[in-house]
């Protein structure tokens, strides 16, 4: 009768670690492919909170459940990841907000094949070329 039970917390728990994966490669996803830093910012925050959560919630119900022991460690590091995250977050938000140098600058232009990082490339080398150059004007 017990081995029913161990089947629906290991799909409890591959359910948590599934979730967070989804959450960790959304978040990566996210800080390759938008645009500037505010948005970029906010994928791996998100990602962090959510995706190293719901990997470290599987982890306390796995030593809680299949161990049988209180795994104190995942409890402290949630703790810590759900304060310490977001705050981050702010505080580089507030640091670009406040500084006059443009930081965007130094960031890589946004990766892509298809999709609006594209198409905003294609579009900017398309005018781009359209311009005459100054020397020909002079001619």
């Amino acid at each position: 009768m017990d081995e029913p039970m161990n089947r629906y917390i290991e799909i409890l728990i591959a359910f948590h670690i599934i979730v967070g994966a989804v959450f960790v490669f959304v978040g990566s996803f996210g800080l390759i492919k938008l645009p500037d830093l505010m948005s970029r910012l906010h994928g791996p925050s998100k990602a962090t909170t959510l995706g190293v959560g719901g990997c470290l919630i599987a982890s306390m119900i796995h030593f809680g459940s299949l161990e049988g022991r209180l795994s104190i460690q995942e409890l402290l590091i949630t703790f810590f990841l759900f304060i310490t995250a977001p705050v981050t977050a702010h505080f580089v938000a507030k640091a670009y907000l406040h500084t006059e140098a443009d930081p965007e600058s130094d960031l890589p232009p946004p990766q892509g094949r298809y999709g609006w990082s594209t198409f905003v490339a294609f579009k900017a080398t398309v005018e781009q070329d359209d311009q005459p150059a100054d020397d020909e004007n002079e001619v």
